[in-house]
């Protein structure tokens, strides 16, 4: 058995062009992805086939050359930026001699040392153990076969059965906590929604600068790092726009070209923070070379969790390395579709900011209503949503508020007990910037409420 790397093990690097020569753009990734799991890469191969090799993926000219490279450069691990089956990452191990680690398992590992919360640690844990489960059976070669003759019966399939059990019961034990877990989350996902504040999710490749635009905006300690997957555990923060609308910022972890399916399965309820977003802001290295193909991987994965059909706003990041002034580029219509910023320099925020105001105030108008001055938790929270425009004292002793929400949360106080909307704004009479809008095929559409 070979153990998995440590940090600052020597590796080599393996990108194998399928059908295509080898990207140095992916290759370039592969090598951060191993950096930032603390690997030290030596050496790197790469080659050509039409489709890959059934025994070693790689082939057996290249395997061949895969261990005396290792052996050259005095390499601990070979890591292959592929998805390999569990006997190819076998096979490799046997004649390499070395840790085969593919790039399911490499970000994996990434993610095991990156996870702070208790709930990143398990959904870390349940994908790690998923990844293993169908890897077992080579895992004990030493041990699957019996032997004939007194004292040379070994353990064979009852150890490979006994370790299935054992990461079988742990699966179900992690499953459990995980759906207590997001039970939990759900709850303070539900109360935050009982305060009428629309909510925003960062989201966007790795390293685009998330968590450096999260702590630009929240002014919240955020940890920001140069390296792949510096952020995974969701951290929610509120601020105010121009205005004076509140919203909930939510930074959410970084996606990447073939995101493990493992680890999309087991971050569902982190991502959940993403879905359950009014409005996503879709951030952008505007730097890179690759950024169109960058937001379409997004997208994917965005489509993979059930929120592709929410409204976005670009947002181009890092806009100091073209030496570009920030700028909002809108449509025909005049609406804003993308924000130029630099998140580091904090040069944009306030296009930025004035851009989600936008986006945000297509549903949001006038409103004038009455409630029982027994609702006392229902005004203190609309005062600290900052949705209250004024206020005045029925003869009866009932509390009348003059307030500014979206039609969405409007209805949701239409159906509270005791609470009568007396007036509603129409949608074209709102404090709404002209031309304003929310692309969401999902939205509300504006109207009379009953």
């Amino acid at each position: 058995m070979f153990e998995r790397p440590r940090s600052g093990e020597r590796a080599v690097l393996v990108r194998l062009g399928v059908g295509a020569p080898v990207d140095p753009e992916d290759l370039e990734e592969f090598r951060q992805l191993a950096l930032s799991a603390g690997a030290q890469p030596v050496a790197t191969v790469t080659g050509r086939r039409e489709r890959p090799d059934p025994r070693y993926f790689v082939g057996s000219g290249k395997a061949e050359e895969l261990r005396k490279v290792a052996l050259a450069n005095d390499a601990e691990v070979i890591l292959i930026d592929h998805a390999l089956s569990p006997s190819q990452e076998r096979n490799l191990e046997k004649l390499i001699e070395r840790r085969v680690l593919d790039r399911n398992g490499l970000i994996l590992d990434i993610f095991a040392q990156r996870a702070r919360s208790h709930e990143g640690k398990l959904e870390v844990e349940l994908a790690q153990l998923k990844h293993i489960a169908s890897r077992l059976v080579r895992g004990w070669t030493h041990l699957e076969r019996q032997k004939g003759g007194i004292g040379l019966r070994g353990p064979g399939e009852t150890q490979l059965e006994t370790d299935r059990r054992i990461i079988g019961q742990r699966v179900r034990v992690l499953g459990k906590r995980l759906a207590k877990l997001q039970q939990q989350r759900e709850t303070g996902r539900q109360t935050r929604a009982e305060i009428p504040v629309p909510s925003l999710a960062l989201v966007g490749y790795t390293n685009a600068g998330k968590s450096t635009l999260f702590r630009a905006l929240t002014g919240a300690d955020a940890y920001v790092a140069d390296q792949l997957f510096a952020t995974l555990d969701p951290t929610v923060r509120r601020i105010s726009l121009p205005g004076g609308t509140a919203v909930v910022v939510a930074d959410t972890v970084g996606f990447i070209r073939e995101l493990p399916h493992e680890l999309v399965a087991a971050f569902q309820s982190t991502l959940t923070e993403a879905r359950a977003a009014t409005l996503l802001l879709h951030v952008v290295d505007a730097s890179n070379p690759r950024r169109s193909e960058q937001l379409a991987q997004v997208d994917a994965v965005l489509e993979e969790i059930g929120a592709r059909e929410l409204p976005q706003l670009i947002v181009y990041n890092k806009i100091d390395r073209l030496e570009l002034p920030p700028r909002i580029d809108r449509d025909a219509e005049g609406r804003a579709t993308a924000v130029w910023i630099s998140a580091e320099r904090r040069a944009g925020l306030d296009l930025l900011t004035r851009a989600v105001a936008e986006r945000l105030a297509r549903f949001a108008r006038r409103a004038r209503l009455r409630m029982p001055a027994s609702a006392g938790a229902l005004r203190s929270r609309l005062y600290s949503a900052q949705a209250v425009r004024a206020e005045a004292s029925a003869p009866d002793g009932s509390i009348e508020l003059a307030v500014e929400l979206p039609d969405l949360e409007l209805l949701q106080l239409a159906r509270t007990a005791g609470v009568q909307i007396l007036e509603l704004a129409e949608a074209d009479t709102a404090c709404a910037p002209s031309g304003a809008y929310l692309q969401s095929s999902t939205a509300v559409s504006a109207g009379k409420l009953r």
